[in-house]
């Protein structure tokens, strides 16, 4: 059963008002499913809406690895210069401009009994109502043998960084339901989440967990259900349900990142310095990157994942008009256009980066296919309908074969620039 755009827009926040009479969803083919259009006027740069996930969980790596964040709605909660510090591998790392720092760890608060941390009392009330009295360990959660640890522990031993989808997020939407007054209304929900065929849910999976992934499959199942089996969801429950449990999360999970230190540096950028002042300060934070990169790798956010039920609707475009972003260093999406769009013009995002939107049509239908199991019709691939179907992998080695012109180096360079 469908869930009512009553349902979907109730979880909107902020702008949710402007969202109802800005944007529509609607169906477009069997291909593409339903999609996300405009109802008037939009202008590049505007806010579409904000949404808050229905469930949202940091990533078990990520939070193992001492990235600290709220358990609710994944604020980071360290200090600009604690993140740092830590990142760096420098306990003496110290930041100028300490007072742009917009962590506040007065409002820090824990559940009592499993002493899980949060930013704020709203965020420790609102897990309590929605799902966390179903899932809070109390004084077993740091013991290995409590059946939520031992699903934990089995989830990251067959799926590790990058990663790319949490079991919690699962286990987050069962203790919702289990808890929730009204059942119904959450399973029609999630329910909204696109579906996909008995192979392509088995391709989902075998992406998330490797090639002994039926094996792994079960063995989550078994651990899923002695941890959370939910009789209004007992078809989750079954191997073809938890599969596609499984892929439901896979395909639609969105991720998520948040970090005390890039907004400190966002913060520092907006302020108006002298020339020589700017231009120190931005040589150092070019440097404290540096020192980062060199220490940790490209892994510096909280990392996690959530189900934005409207941003679901968002169809992919290798030239997308719109764009997602989490600007509050928490869990609330925003989508912002990037151009004019037009009243009836579909909104679409991209799910590639700008990096591998830059790459060949074959190359980007290639990552498509694998990740989300379907083939770009977008304005951009048409138009590349006619390119070799190689990869850009391909094209690289074709030109070193070939040799490249002498002002090849230089037009790198001057690309990069």
């Amino acid at each position: 059963m469908a869930a009512s755009m009553c349902d979907v827009f109730s979880f909107c926040v902020g702008v949710a008002g402007r969202a109802r009479g800005t944007v529509e969803v609607r169906f477009v083919s069997s291909s593409k499913g339903k999609g996300l259009f405009a109802k008037q006027l939009i202008r590049k740069g505007e806010t579409i809406f904000v949404e808050r996930p229905l469930v949202a969980a940091q990533f078990l790596w990520n939070a193992l690895y001492r990235y600290r964040a709220c358990d609710h709605c994944l604020r980071a909660l360290e200090k600009a210069e604690e993140n740092a510090q830590r990142l760096t591998g420098k306990p003496g790392q110290v930041l100028p401009h300490p007072e742009l720092c917009t962590v506040r760890k007065d409002l820090h608060q824990n559940c009592p009994h499993c002493q899980v941390m949060y930013c704020s009392a709203e965020c420790r009330q609102a897990a309590a109502e929605q799902y966390h009295q179903v899932l809070c360990a109390g004084p077993s959660q740091d013991d290995p043998l409590h059946p939520l640890n031992k699903l934990q522990e089995a989830w990251r031993s067959v799926h590790y960084p990058p990663e790319t989808a949490s079991i919690m997020l699962m286990a987050r939407m069962v203790a919702t339901v289990k808890q929730a007054k009204d059942k119904d209304r959450w399973i029609r929900l999630f329910s909204q989440f696109c579906n996909k065929t008995a192979n392509e849910e088995e391709e989902i999976v075998h992406k998330l967990l490797g090639d002994k992934f039926k094996g792994q499959l079960d063995l989550l199942r078994r651990l899923f259900t002695e941890a959370l089996y939910e009789e209004a969801l007992s078809q989750w429950f079954t191997p073809d349900g938890f599969r596609s449990l499984f892929a439901l999360v896979g395909t639609n999970g969105q991720g998520i990142g948040t970090s005390s230190l890039s907004q400190w540096v966002h913060a520092c950028d907006a302020l108006e310095l002298k020339p020589q002042d700017r231009e120190q300060l931005d040589a150092f934070i070019d440097q404290l990157y540096k020192d980062i990169e060199a220490a940790t790798g490209e892994f510096l956010n909280c990392e996690g994942s959530g189900l934005f039920v409207l941003q679901s609707c968002c169809n992919h475009s290798c030239v997308p008009n719109a764009e997602t972003s989490f600007p509050e260093n928490n869990f609330l999406l925003h989508v912002t256009a990037l151009e004019d769009i037009k009243p009836g013009e579909e909104i679409c995002i991209s799910y590639l980066d700008c990096c591998q939107r830059e790459r060949s049509r074959h190359s980007r239908h290639k990552i498509l296919r694998e990740n989300y199991l379907f083939v770009c019709s977008c304005p951009k691939c048409l138009a590349e309908a006619d390119d070799p179907n190689v990869t850009s992998e391909e094209e690289e080695e074709d030109e070193e074969e070939e040799g490249e012109p002498e002002d090849a180096e230089l037009g790198d360079e001057m690309t990069d620039v």
